[in-house]
């Protein structure tokens, strides 16, 4: 972690302000993902930082921006080390508020042999990160190129921080994970790129989606609540991209075919490529396809943070 003389590290362009959640990630790997009721024998456990605030940050950092981190940690040791795995990739940690009251979170995780996972999310120390928190960082905030928010802060947080980006011009992005529930009808249009997973999008949209085409029809109504550009996320299926200004379609475009080892932080690092690359000024669609590329490598890799590739990893 934190190869600042990885070689793709160098010449960083592009700034990305991250607003979410830091977790450590408590991760048991089993045979299979247990049953209610159940308990089965695991054969391996790590902790491992996480939390997709985190995850995307040390994305874009490893691949290839300038990143901020406006988050929360509790005053414990899993905050201590949250704060210093964010420090050795670079990222300016001045943001990095610590609890006096609050545990840091924590998200207990298993891993079966076909790689797929299951998440449980105690939120701790990232449920005081408050709008207070972003109206103080406003400077921060305008000084990014591209804005990025999750959904594992307080609601009314996240709005703050995508108006505040609104506002001042920014480029915004809202991964809406986890996504219990429809989203408030006035946050799309402070959306600039939405990019939820298939069952994400499932919920939002009320579209089942098992097909590239269903997802199709689920980005045309989010698209049509507001938001700019949605792009769905489909795992092994790839991406499906509804651009502003683009074809009524979408494009939908495949996945590059690896073996896949652990699948945990494929999502985190698909949107820290994507922004990295938006913050540098690339088009969408080749920022988009950057952000496939570094995902790829990341499910062949075991863990969430240490999973990401550095930029000088991924292929042209």
């Amino acid at each position: 972690m934190g190869d600042s003389a990885n070689s793709g590290d160098a010449g960083k362009t592009g700034r990305v302000t991250v607003v979410g959640s830091l977790n450590m990630d408590l991760v048991a790997r089993a045979p299979r993902l247990p049953r209610p009721g159940e308990t089965l024998a695991g054969h391996a456990f790590a902790q491992v930082p996480g939390g997709k605030g985190g995850n995307q940050a040390v994305a874009a950092a490893r691949l290839g921006a300038q990143v901020a981190m406006i988050g929360c940690v509790g005053d414990d040791s899993h905050g201590a080390t949250l704060k210093g795995s964010l420090e050795a990739e670079g990222i300016d940690c001045t943001a990095l508020a610590t609890s006096a009251d609050a545990p840091t979170g924590v998200a207990l995780i298993v891993v079966d042999d076909a790689s797929q996972n299951a998440i449980v999310i105690v939120a701790g120390s990232n449920a005081e990160v408050t709008p207070a928190r972003i109206e103080a960082q406003e400077a921060l905030i305008a000084q990014a190129d591209v804005i990025v928010c999750q959904l594992e802060t307080p609601p009314e947080t996240v709005r703050a921080a995508l108006a505040a980006g609104r506002l001042l011009g920014r480029t915004t992005i809202l991964n809406p994970a986890p996504a219990a529930r429809k989203l408030p009808p006035d946050w799309f249009p402070l959306v600039d790129y939405l990019i939820p997973n298939e069952l994400e999008a499932a919920t939002l949209s009320g579209v089942a989606i098992d097909t590239p085409d269903d997802a199709r029809r689920a980005a045309q109504a989010l698209k049509a609540k507001g938001a700019r550009n949605v792009i769905v996320t489909l795992g092994a299926q790839g991406v499906l991209a509804l651009l502003a200004g683009a074809h009524d379609d979408g494009v939908h475009l495949p996945s590059p075919i690896v073996e896949a080892v652990d699948t945990t932080a494929a999502g985190d690092t698909f949107i820290g490529g994507f922004a990295a690359e938006l913050a540098r000024g690339a088009a969408a669609m080749d920022a988009i396809a950057f952000g496939q590329r570094a995902a790829a490598v990341a499910v062949t890799r075991e863990g969430a943070q240490p999973s990401i590739p550095h930029r000088s990893e991924i292929s042209a």
